[in-house]
């Protein structure tokens, strides 16, 4: 793996069975990843690898919420990993669905959908508790390089968002506690790789279904790739 680039791809599918529908196995032969990270797949496990199975060529390792239709994460991967890991291990986060880790021989990757904290933010103090513990779990995965990749559910910066005014402290995916819990993320010396390749670039990769919102372009950088300061370059 050292002899060549990997690349890699993350989608919010939004349901995997719906996407299918849309293009999906074309879209997939055409951004032709080495691994592809899928969150929100909606699914069990099973279905996820069927649907997996059709486009061809990668192993795919599932992850799915006891609840039905909700939630869920997968991996397809063409390089095989050496270990995989479902969630953190910790019995009040492990049932939704929401990681998946693959030990490959020069690094660790950690696909995650982090939890919204929903309307009226009622979902608040258990997002902390999250990101406080997805902290303490990269951080014992540290023996070697991390990518963090997903839906992490947080605009970090006001640049990260249309209108930071109208939303901050006041709706999911910027308040404070959201915010620093990135910053948790960044301070196991991990590096955002959109803003350090891209400067003050403005860029969404979530829009409200709502509203019109895509026209506009009032949307929200809350999809990431992260990684070990070691692999920044």
């Amino acid at each position: 793996m050292n002899s060549r680039t990997i690349r890699l791809v993350s989608w919010n599918v939004n349901g995997i069975r719906a996407i299918m529908n849309k293009g999906f196995p074309e879209a997939i032969r055409q951004l032709d990843p080495d691994i592809l990270c899928l969150q929100e797949t909606r699914a069990d496990a099973g279905t996820v690898m069927d649907i997996a199975a059709k486009t061809g060529l990668y192993k795919c390792f599932a992850n799915a919420a006891r609840k039905k239709g909700y939630s869920g994460t997968a991996v397809l991967t063409r390089i095989p990993p050496a270990h995989h890991q479902m969630d953190m291990g910790r019995a009040e986060h492990d049932q939704e669905g929401r990681l998946i880790t693959l030990e490959y021989d020069d690094f660790i990757l950690v696909n995650a959908y982090v939890p919204n904290a929903g309307q009226e933010l009622k979902r608040l103090d258990y997002r902390k508790a999250w990101d406080r513990d997805l902290a303490d779990y990269l951080s014992v995965l540290s023996k070697k390089p991390l990518v963090l990749t997903g839906d992490l559910n947080v605009a970090h910066e006001p640049i990260d968002l249309a209108r930071p005014e109208q939303n901050y402290n006041k709706t999911a995916g910027f308040t404070q506690v959201e915010i620093d819990g990135f910053k948790n993320l960044l301070g196991l010396r991990m590096v955002d790789t959109y803003r350090r390749l891209n400067g003050d670039r403005v860029q969404y990769t979530f829009w409200n279904q709502r509203f019109n919102a895509r026209a506009g372009n009032v949307g929200w950088r809350i999809d990431y790739f992260l990684v070990s300061e070691s692999l920044a370059g």
